[in-house]
């Protein structure tokens, strides 16, 4: 381990949380108190598809398709990861971890963190399989822990055993917590290794500082040291960034791409080197400095960027090699097309736009599906009857 030095039955239920603070907004930064443990998790229910009435929407170049809710009333739902036998493991940010077989119409809460620290945008947020998970059934989560009258984000690792989460193991611990901007991706690269973006935790100092781990992507090795190809001496893979929610490589080139919040505006679309420096807080949006990296995008007024995925399915052949990123402030799910294998994008454009509300998190299914999951109960969306849930997007012939 790194440290740093410093339920069966399915019940229509719908919960809400009372936040005050708006989406990465710096004039918001409450401090860390304990907060309670998690309430007793409501189930979530899988829903029936929708028949030929559904809703139909149709891309720029011609691609039409559907939105199915296949699970809905989740509480503020943050990560998603299928595993090989396709289930859907699903974080939910009060500290629940959810198993869900939408085929067999089943929902089992996992595991309840008891030590979360579920304020604002703090809690538990990111979570990944193991690349092996069907020998191991090891599942990584990240998470806002309380310590003491304060918090810290930690990576914890798990083991999948009869639909519960055993077996834990600390594997990176004292990232600098706050009740907004923890970053919390949470993902394993094409090297087998384990990737986390890491937030400023709302003070500006941290992310051009070397000595903190807030502010930047970290890598480590899956069991929690640092790998000998990273370009400092400890965790950190890249620096000078606000807010990172979301991350994938794209197929081909294998470069990492990564979505961020900005300030006032200024989010961004980044491509991630190791060991450079996204500027955060001395630039931002397009402004340039020596040493420093500008966006490949950005975007203002600000959509919020989250969860980010590359389409590398074969069920909607013109989205291949596509990076979908979830937006929150937003509403709505961008499709950038990068122009073929260069550090550049050709177009792009907003699919489901205002018609689902803010959007957590995008993956790839086994089935070549686009699943999508709702954020409507964090206390920044408008809520509709089912929120939160899970859209699953499929082809219109």
């Amino acid at each position: 381990m790194w440290t740093a030095a410093l339920g069966g039955a399915l019940a229509l239920v719908i919960a809400t949380q009372t936040v005050q603070t708006r989406a990465c907004d710096p004039q918001s930064t409450p401090s860390p108190s304990p907060a309670p443990s998690p309430a007793p998790a409501p189930s979530p229910t899988p829903a029936p598809t929708p028949g030929p009435a559904a809703e139909v929407f149709t891309t720029a170049d011609g691609v039409r398709f559907r939105a199915e809710s296949i699970v809905t009333n989740l509480v503020v739902p943050w990560s998603m990861s299928f595993a090989p036998d396709g289930r859907l493991f699903v974080t939910e940010r009060p500290g629940r971890v959810r198993i869900i077989d939408a085929a067999i119409r089943q929902s089992e809460v996992a595991l309840t963190l008891d030590d979360v620290f579920a304020q604002s945008e703090a809690g538990l947020l990111g979570m990944a399989l193991d690349p092996e998970f069907s020998q191991n059934r090891w599942v990584y989560l990240y998470y806002t822990a309380r310590v003491g009258s304060g918090a810290v984000n930690r990576l914890v690792r798990y083991r999948e055993a009869g639909t519960r989460l055993g077996e834990r193991a600390v594997l990176l611990d004292n990232v600098p917590a706050a009740g907004i901007h923890d970053g919390g991706r949470v993902r394993f690269g094409p090297d087998g290794l384990i990737y986390i973006t890491a937030g400023d935790a709302a003070n500006t100092r941290l992310p051009q500082d070397l000595s903190s781990l807030a502010g930047k992507i970290l890598r480590i090795n899956r069991d929690g040291t640092t790998p000998r190809g990273n370009p400092f001496s400890g965790p950190i893979y890249s620096y000078g960034h606000r807010n990172p929610q979301g991350m994938d490589w794209h197929p081909v080139t294998g470069d990492l791409w990564a979505s961020e919040h900005g300030n006032t505006g200024n989010d961004e679309i980044n491509v991630i080197d190791a060991g450079a420096n996204y500027g955060w807080p001395t630039i931002e949006g397009s402004a340039q400095m020596s040493g420093m990296r500008t966006p490949l995008m950005t975007y203002s007024p600000a959509i919020a960027p989250s969860g980010a995925s590359f389409y590398r399915g074969t069920l909607f052949p013109r989205f291949a090699n596509n990076l979908f990123v979830a937006t929150l402030r937003g509403n709505h799910l961008l499709r950038l097309i990068p122009e073929g294998t260069n550090r550049r994008v050709a177009s792009q454009e907003r699919l489901l736009d205002g018609r689902f509300g803010r959007l957590r998190d995008v993956t790839v299914g086994p089935d070549g599906a686009l699943y999508v999951l709702t954020n409507n109960q964090d206390g920044r969306g408008s809520l509709t009857s089912g929120d939160d849930r899970i859209l699953r997007l499929v082809p219109v012939t």
